[in-house]
């Protein structure tokens, strides 16, 4: 491949979401300190959304990565689930052992003892859940009960939403106006700004080990602008594409042409037109 003719040690534009490419946009960054104050005030849920490919998990990740073991934490990627495999999943990640078999009471009641034990060694416990407009209403209605699970001072535990705009769609439905309501903190994803996306292009290429001067020219990032509207997955799928060109043609830099190709090869992506 590329890695060689470019001096690159591993592939810097892949799309699986990797905390040591983490590049601080200025949107993500908001997000993450939304985070980390609403968390601090220990109330409510807190609901992350934009549209896909902007960066949901890796926020998702970095916040788990920054609250380290001082919070116990819980993890559901795949929230499409009815309300008592949720409840169950939840159990599992709070390391409950004998919620096999039971109902969703006294399943409610184990989790409430597991959250009570945490509470006891003076750790808070936060939920992350990710692709959250998967979940059905009444799934998300469960998730509304476990959020009651309180003492008479704090919260047991506090839950973070992560989702596509679709989430605001379902938690407009009436018979979830209850933890709607209990939104504390929210914050929407957008993609890189116009400045961003050349210092995003350059810190991912020095991370996978490049280290001579920028490799698109300004007609390239011009193209990416246009083509990806700042999404930061499909400037990573065009950005691979445009390299793979230019090492094709034997050549130093990513030009217009080389994304304008790339572009034209991948569903999601617009025409950035002629320069």
């Amino acid at each position: 491949m590329y890695l060689q003719h470019f001096g690159l040690t591993e592939f810097p534009f892949g799309i699986t979401p990797d905390t040591s490419f983490t590049f601080s946009a200025h949107a993500h960054q908001e997000a993450l300190n939304t985070l980390l104050v609403a968390l601090q005030c220990g109330e409510g849920f807190v609901k992350i959304t934009g549209e896909v490919g902007t960066g949901k998990t890796l926020l998702c990740r970095r916040l788990l990565q920054t609250l380290g073991d001082s919070v116990a934490t819980a993890y559901l990627p795949n929230p499409n689930l009815e309300p008592q495999t949720l409840l169950l999943a939840l159990a599992e990640e709070l390391r409950v052992t004998d919620a096999s078999g039971l109902d969703q009471y006294h399943l409610l009641r184990r989790i409430n003892h597991a959250l009570l034990d945490f509470a006891r060694a003076g750790k808070r416990v936060v939920l992350c859940i990710d692709e959250a407009q998967a979940m059905p209403l009444d799934t998300l209605e469960a998730l509304r009960l476990v959020s009651n699970l309180e003492t008479e001072k704090r919260k047991l535990i506090q839950i973070v939403l992560f989702g596509q705009p679709e989430l605001d769609e379902k938690l407009s439905d009436p018979s979830v106006r209850q933890l709607l309501q209990r939104i504390t903190f929210h914050q929407r994803l957008v993609g890189l700004g116009k400045e961003e996306i050349a210092l995003y292009l350059q810190h991912r290429m020095r991370v996978a080990g490049y280290r001579g001067e920028p490799l698109f020219t300004a007609g390239a990032l011009r193209a990416l602008r246009r083509a990806t509207r700042g999404t930061p997955r499909l400037i990573n799928v065009l950005a691979h594409k445009s390299l793979l060109s230019a090492f094709g043609e034997g050549r130093q830099v990513v030009k217009f042409s080389h994304v304008k190709g790339a572009a034209r090869d991948t569903e999601g992506a617009r025409s950035p037109g002629w320069w």
